[in-house]
């Protein structure tokens, strides 16, 4: 599997109008994407953190072809005008972990 990262900063007095919008715009592009797993943001417990928007996908390419699209861009366009900073994209493989149990 593999997880896209979006770290957004956003204005203060713009956080609700983000929140909303996201859940009501963007989750539901982004869950209908082929080989879209799952799409949460994450709110930060210390104010001065980002909110990170996390993507998880069943394939690198199934990612990839959902940035090519334009669709991403789309997406992260429609609260521009309410970041503080320019967002920020981390990708990462989900690591295979092997669980060990003992009796």
């Amino acid at each position: 599997m593999f997880v896209r990262l979006t770290f957004l900063d956003f204005l203060p007095h713009q956080v609700d109008n983000a929140k909303k919008i996201f859940q009501d715009e963007i989750v539901p592009v982004v869950k209908a994407q082929r080989g879209n797993i799952g799409i949460w943001l994450l709110e930060p417990t210390d104010h001065e953190d980002h909110f990170i928007s996390l993507t998880e996908w069943a394939t690198q390419a199934d990612a990839d072809s959902y940035d090519s699209s334009g669709t991403y861009r789309e997406l992260v366009d429609k609260i521009k005008s309410m970041y503080r900073s320019k967002p920020n994209l981390k990708t990462y493989n989900i690591a295979e972990t092997k669980i060990v149990t003992t009796l």
